[in-house]
């Protein structure tokens, strides 16, 4: 697959592209592209950078040109000198292979579950923002990340594994206390597009991987996420949705009552979406009481958090006397809730 943002640019564009990549990828500490105005240029970088997770080294640059001169001089930023870079390179390039090779014989729908669960099980959110964790350095090296690098990591693993995989960038909106841009993925899978957005699910699953963020179309996608900042293929598919496809997708309420009688009696936390119309309060109210009724039928409790953009509930059977309680989830509290 040609790299994606490449794809979308201009041939001159394009051209600068290739010159930088060239740069980048030798190590230069210096070198000349044509003079183009400098925020395009920094989009350019800015792209290129998540076309190619590997290039993880260099994270900005500082430019200088000559009144008269149609060229301009870029100087990398590199965040380790070069032999410290080609260690680190080896070291994930290794890393990378060995992660890869496990699933190499899945299904591409496997490979990206595969991909999803080892950043769920391995992958903790990094509060402090420290610089690599913002590329795969970060998650795959160090077992620390935020979205950026969270969505480079599950990029470098999709491209390892032959998976058609873009990393997207939302904007910030203060307005809604959503601090800070936030970056996910748009994978391929059996010819069609879908959202996936595993620094959510990472997010939200604390006790069990989540999967609410698992192959989404852009309608529910942008139910809790800003608009992009950068075109990306449109999503319109909902057959690969997670828990559509594991039939964890409701549309009666009597058959969550008996998915709920199972999971007590297997002694399972039981986590579902809800298609069957608009999760609203009154259907909520609706649903929570059948909960609450199978539980009390095989004398049980239970906690309940809810995904309410998403329409995902998850629910765990206690078998203590304990108030049944319900809890909202917020994906975004992770990324909000970051020191200064």
């Amino acid at each position: 697959m040609e790299p994606y943002y490449y794809s979308q640019m201009s041939k001159q564009q394009q051209r600068i592209y290739q010159v930088i990549k060239s740069g980048l990828e030798s190590l230069s500490q210096s070198f000349d592209v044509q003079r183009i105005d400098g925020t395009e240029l920094s989009d350019i970088f800015y792209k290129l950078r998540l076309d190619y997770p590997e290039i993880f080294y260099a994270s900005t640059f500082h430019y200088s040109f000559y009144n008269d001169s149609t060229l301009i001089k870029i100087k990398p930023v590199y965040l380790f000198e070069k032999n410290k870079i080609r260690e680190h390179q080896l070291a994930m390039r290794a890393r990378v292979e060995k992660l890869a090779r496990v699933a190499k014989d899945k299904s591409d729908w496997e490979k990206e579950q595969y991909i999803h669960d080892f950043i769920c099980e391995n992958v903790t959110y990094d509060k402090l923002k420290k610089q690599y964790s913002h590329e795969i350095l970060g998650p795959l090296g160090q077992g620390v990340g935020v979205c950026e690098g969270i969505a480079k990591s599950v990029k470098i693993l999709c491209d390892q594994l032959s998976i058609p995989c873009i990393v997207v960038i939302s904007e910030n909106n203060p307005d809604k206390n959503i601090k800070y841009r936030h970056a996910w993925n748009v994978i391929k899978i059996n010819g069609s597009w879908y959202h996936l957005d595993a620094t959510f699910d990472n997010s939200l699953g604390k006790k069990e991987v989540r999967y609410d963020y698992f192959n989404l179309d852009d309608k529910s996608i942008f139910k809790d996420h800003e608009p992009v900042i950068y075109k990306i293929p449109v999503c319109s598919a909902g057959d690969h949705f997670y828990y559509k496809e594991k039939k964890l997708s409701f549309t009666k309420q009597e058959d969550i009552a008996r998915r709920c009688q199972q999971a007590i009696k297997k002694g399972k936390v039981l986590t579902f979406h809800w298609r069957g119309g608009y999760l609203t309060k009154t259907v909520l109210e609706e649903l929570l009481h059948s909960i609450a009724e199978a539980a009390k039928e095989k004398s049980r409790h239970c906690q309940v958090s809810v995904n309410w953009q998403q329409a995902v509930i998850r629910v765990k059977f206690i078998q203590e006397q304990i108030e049944n309680s319900v809890k909202m989830d917020d994906a975004y509290e992770e990324e909000n809730d970051t020191a200064q």
